[in-house]
């Protein structure tokens, strides 16, 4: 399994020159992506615009989203825009999709909430057409356009997998939860006769430092996933703190399938890539 670090871009107080010495520092380290995440109503940077930027201070690197919400976009923007990060970043660019969960941020971007799931479907085999066809430019680097990863924990998810995707990309929790996700798209693609197995991609947070860095991480995340209510506190409540459970967790995932995990950081400041840097390169 490969290790990944997410990019601070929903992070309070992210600038230009965090983002970047992330992504340099990341191009030459033990890491093999950067991940961004993806919000419209909130204090953040925009997921394909900050993978842009990286693209052009980067050179190995693979930059991926994880993810973004398909359906709040226009289908051929988006197909533009993944085919010109993909030009841009010489073949690099991992596109991890689902539905996204908030309602308000669809409801700022004056797109129906309800229906997104049937349009997120259609969305996923236009993007293909229009990678593969000559209409809209330019054409991606990869074969097929940018590795598409999609996301999701549902029948109706798995099958877009085995449709369209090349993998699929979980939405963080403990190791066991991804486990038993990638075994149900895993058979999904079996029973699909897909040759190969889908590439599984998954998530997690941590925030290293003393008792006030994971006090400063916990209210983040409470305040990042507030949309679910109670639940936030569980996610919170998965935070990893400390060396020992960042080794544990990234163990957990490798032991359950995972091909590529990015970390993100739920606390801005250079130090946070700098602290998981020691870890990866001592412990793993």
């Amino acid at each position: 399994m490969q290790v990944g670090i997410g990019l601070p871009n929903t992070l309070e107080g992210t600038d230009r020159d965090l983002v970047l010495d992330y992504a340099r520092r990341a191009d030459d380290g033990p890491f093999t992506s950067i991940g961004v995440f993806d919000r419209l109503v909130y204090q953040s940077l925009d997921p394909m615009s900050t993978l842009s930027v990286c693209a052009g201070a980067t050179e190995e690197i693979r930059l991926a989203t994880s993810i973004i919400a398909g359906p709040l976009r226009s289908t051929a923007m988006l197909a533009k825009k993944a085919a010109t990060l993909d030009v841009l970043s010489d073949g690099r660019l991992t596109l991890g999709v689902a539905l996204g969960a908030r309602q308000e941020d669809y409801e700022a971007a004056g797109t129906d909430y309800r229906s997104r799931g049937r349009r997120f479907t259609g969305q996923l085999e236009a993007l293909i057409q229009h990678w593969e066809g000559d209409e809209i430019g330019p054409d991606p680097v990869q074969e097929r356009g940018p590795q598409l990863l999609i996301g999701g924990e549902s029948d109706p998810a798995y099958k877009r997998v085995v449709r369209f995707g090349d993998g699929w990309i979980g939405a963080g929790g403990p190791p066991r939860r991804f486990g038993d996700c990638a075994d149900s798209a895993t058979a999904a693609w079996s029973e699909a006769g897909r040759p190969g197995n889908p590439d599984l991609w998954g998530h997690g947070y941590y925030a290293l430092g003393d008792e006030s860095v994971a006090e400063a991480g916990e209210e983040y995340l409470l305040d990042y996933y507030s949309f679910t209510g109670p639940f936030a506190e569980r996610i919170a409540d998965g935070l990893l703190t400390t060396p020992q459970e960042v080794v544990q967790f990234i163990r957990g995932y490798e032991e359950r399938g995972c091909d590529e995990l990015i970390m993100f950081p739920a606390v801005g400041g250079i130090e946070q890539y700098e602290r998981l840097e020691r870890v990866v390169e001592s412990e793993l």
